[in-house]
């Protein structure tokens, strides 16, 4: 997997029960999977169609350092399918603590937000690096 966005939890994250609200961590893995989506498809014009089911595996504290992988899953005419985790790091030893993950969908659209075919050529990169 592919190293896609970092963020730190801040206090304006935190939720009511003194960790990271899962809304803010959904968010920022929407916008990691939707860059990493844009980048590998050549294209700004990529929207998130679905995310898969969500499984919170452990709570993040203020200051506590989130890393975000993706990783391609596959890849259609008009979408790309893309497995994202979210990771804390944990800094005493280095490691990393898996936090969530799921899959998204996200589809490549033109300035109407029809959805329009990503590149063949792009395409073929992304089959043949599967």
């Amino acid at each position: 997997m592919e190293l896609i966005s970092t963020k730190i939890c801040k206090t304006s994250d935190i939720g009511v029960n003194d960790n990271l609200f899962g809304g803010a961590l959904l968010s920022w893995m929407d916008e990691a999977g939707s860059s990493y989506a844009s980048m590998k498809c050549c294209s700004p014009n990529m929207i998130t169609l679905k995310i898969d089911e969500v499984l919170f595996k452990k709570p993040v504290k203020v200051k506590e350092h989130i890393r975000i992988y993706g990783r391609i899953l596959g890849i259609g005419k008009s979408s790309i399918k893309i497995f994202v985790e979210a990771r804390r790091l944990v800094f005493s030893d280095k490691e990393e603590v898996v936090v969530c993950s799921t899959e998204m969908l996200f589809v490549h659209i033109n300035d109407n937000g029809k959805a329009v075919p990503i590149k063949e050529d792009v395409r073929v990169n992304i089959v043949k690096s599967l």
